[in-house]
């Protein structure tokens, strides 16, 4: 029995190695062919994948609103953008496009438009809590994302010289700054980023490479003192931002 038993397992491992041993070498000129071939298929499949900052906009585009005021504390218009943070479609801005206005409309990414009044506020930090009168049928709020390092990808929606809803890309070029708008209140603890924002791009969301809101665009700073983009942006983080709605703020 035990003879019976050694000569199945010699068997067996005959067989085995007959199959190793009888697979088909590869010339070299195959392998290089299938390797070209693999290449080529990756490149296609990485070709036929949208641009890294088409699906980041489609991530918010749903939630982005464009906030108009009219009477506020210039005494004119302002223009400015905003994103719906949660199912109640609260919205959140930068202050300075809604203080002191007698009236705010807010639009809507499906064409809904409704007045809004301010809910709350944080002058300490330039975010203002919107809510509308008429939500759209589907409120769809952005994701909101985590604290940003320097040189992290980011991205702007905004207004930019009444241009709605634009993209801009950049980088995080510092944390923790300070900046002091036309109006001389001191901002602390401002995410500084270069991706182009002008008049019109205030309020707007500061978006992560996800597509997640890391920040409120707030202002830019221009050596020349004008409202014209130097490559210096500055937004409230997220978490400084959520403080407004009675979150605590970071």
């Amino acid at each position: 029995m035990l003879l019976l038993a050694v000569l199945g397992l010699s068997a067996a491992l005959v067989v085995t190695n007959l199959r190793i041993s009888g697979r088909p070498d590869l010339s070299s000129k195959q392998v290089s062919a299938i390797a070209r071939q693999q290449a080529s298929a990756a490149v296609s499949q990485l070709q036929s994948q949208p641009a890294p900052a088409v699906p980041v906009y489609r991530a918010v585009e749903a939630a982005f609103v464009v906030v108009q005021s009219e009477g506020g504390a210039a005494g004119t218009g302002e223009l400015g953008g905003g994103v719906i943070i949660d199912k109640k479609g609260d919205i959140l801005t930068a202050l300075h496009v809604v203080r002191g206005a007698s009236t705010i409309e807010v639009s809507f990414a499906d064409g809904t438009t409704s007045a809004a009044t301010v809910a709350s506020s944080d002058a300490n930090h330039d975010i203002a809590v919107l809510t509308p009168s008429t939500l759209p049928t589907v409120v769809e709020p952005a994701a909101l994302g985590n604290a940003p390092q320097i040189g992290d990808e980011v991205f702007a929606v905004g207004n930019p010289l009444d241009l709605v809803a634009s993209l801009s890309a950049g980088v995080i070029s510092g944390l923790d700054r300070t900046f002091t708008p036309a109006d001389g209140t001191s901002l602390s603890g401002m995410i500084q980023f270069d991706a182009a924002v002008n008049p019109g791009s205030s309020g707007g969301p500061l978006l992560n490479a996800k597509g997640q809101v890391i920040g409120i665009v707030t202002g830019l700073a221009n050596s020349a003192g004008n409202d014209e983009f130097a490559g210096i942006g500055f937004a409230v983080p997220i978490s400084t931002a959520a403080g407004a709605l009675g979150a605590p703020a970071k």
